[in-house]
């Protein structure tokens, strides 16, 4: 909240605080809620939710807000709400209760790859129209690892994950905007002064922010010259402002949170817990990692935000959420395995066994 602020406060005073404020607040809500409830609810829901999900992400292509060429957003008022955050998690939600529920059958085609193939093809096909490249192929990919910890075969996964690339490849050559991206990414010198200036400002803020920062508040880069900075580019001011020391403490945090996130899974009481808290901590740890990585240049322009710290109220909500049902996964003990009877059990081993008098066996009587 402080960042947001320091980076917007020159455009438009508190107005982002304000509104990231009442997000935050619908955010923590969920967080709580989902962490008093037991998240094996979810497996009752998860077709309302799913069906939900759809039909928002189909009337946000015909009704929605056109903002940069993209109609990803519904506007409530002085606040928007980007539908495609709410599916990428009902999605995950849904694909932990399939998986579990036909574990047996995961090894197929059909139940493998062919049915959730078709649920994850229409949602991300959805949100790739909007168009959101980066969060479409960030929920394919998100869900693809939960395929595979679900034990799909690889001869099954590697065919439909080839040509997906082939796919975006293809797009990405034929697409003037993308294809551009991707050239400046690779000659961000040549391109500064056009496609590549976001990647080249930012660059500039991190260097010129040093080890310790020029000081909160005190960054330059925010006065106009890294477009988007309050969201996407949000981490290239906390360099600036606050030096390597805060970027390194930002990294951190999310290999913690990560870390953190396996654990809660590989302990989770059941198979709809672990793949549903493995992908909650992918969702989140892959996409700090690609935001992070187009900042510093190491990945082209996605247009994806940094959880928990650029503005957008719908990611940062969405994200809370995610985190209750994490906490919601550890509180649930794990289902204790009943014991198994020792080979010598006492009661039966000659030992502790009380012994018979031969004399008064009837073979022994005259």
């Amino acid at each position: 909240m402080v960042m947001l602020y320091s980076s917007s406060m020159v455009q438009v005073g508190a107005h982002y605080l304000v509104m990231q404020s009442i997000w935050c607040v619908l955010g923590l809500l969920g967080t709580i809620t989902m962490t008093v409830l037991d998240y094996r609810q979810l497996k009752k829901i998860w077709w309302l939710l799913l069906a939900v999900a759809l039909v928002l992400l189909v009337l946000v292509l015909l009704r929605g807000s056109v903002r940069n060429h993209a109609r990803r957003w519904f506007v409530l008022g002085p606040a928007s709400f980007q539908p495609s955050e709410v599916a990428k998690l009902v999605v995950l939600i849904a694909l932990a209760w399939y998986a579990e529920h036909y574990r047996r059958l995961m090894s197929t085609w059909k139940f493998g790859i062919l049915i959730p193939g078709a649920v994850i093809g229409i949602t991300a096909g959805l949100i790739f129209k909007e168009p959101d490249v980066g969060n479409a192929l960030l929920l394919g990919t998100v869900t693809g690892i939960m395929l595979l910890i679900a034990g799909i075969r690889l001869r099954y996964f590697l065919p439909p994950v080839i040509l997906v690339a082939i796919g975006v490849g293809v797009f990405i050559a034929y697409n003037p905007m993308r294809s551009e991206r991707v050239y400046s990414w690779l000659h961000i010198e040549e391109t500064k002064q056009d496609k590549g200036m976001q990647a080249y400002q930012a660059m500039v803020a991190l260097g010129s922010g040093g080890v310790s920062g020029k000081g909160l508040g005190d960054g330059r880069q925010k006065l106009g010259f890294v477009p988007e900075h309050h969201t996407d580019f949000i981490f290239s001011i906390i360099g600036e402002e606050l030096g390597l020391i805060a970027t390194l403490l930002v990294i951190t945090g999310f290999v913690a949170f990560v870390i953190c996130g396996l654990y809660i899974s590989v302990n989770a009481p059941d198979m709809f817990g672990m793949l549903l808290g493995s992908g909650i901590t992918f969702l989140i740890g892959l996409q700090a990692f690609i935001n992070i990585g187009v900042v510093t240049s190491a990945l082209p322009n996605k247009g994806l935000p940094l959880p928990f710290i650029s503005y957008g109220g719908s990611n940062l909500m969405v994200m809370l959420t995610c985190v209750g049902i994490l906490l919601s996964i550890a509180r649930q003990p794990r289902a204790t395995q009943p014991k198994q009877e020792h080979a010598l059990d006492p009661e039966e081993t000659s030992l502790f066994k009380p012994q018979r008098n031969p004399f008064k066996s009837p073979r022994y009587s005259t």
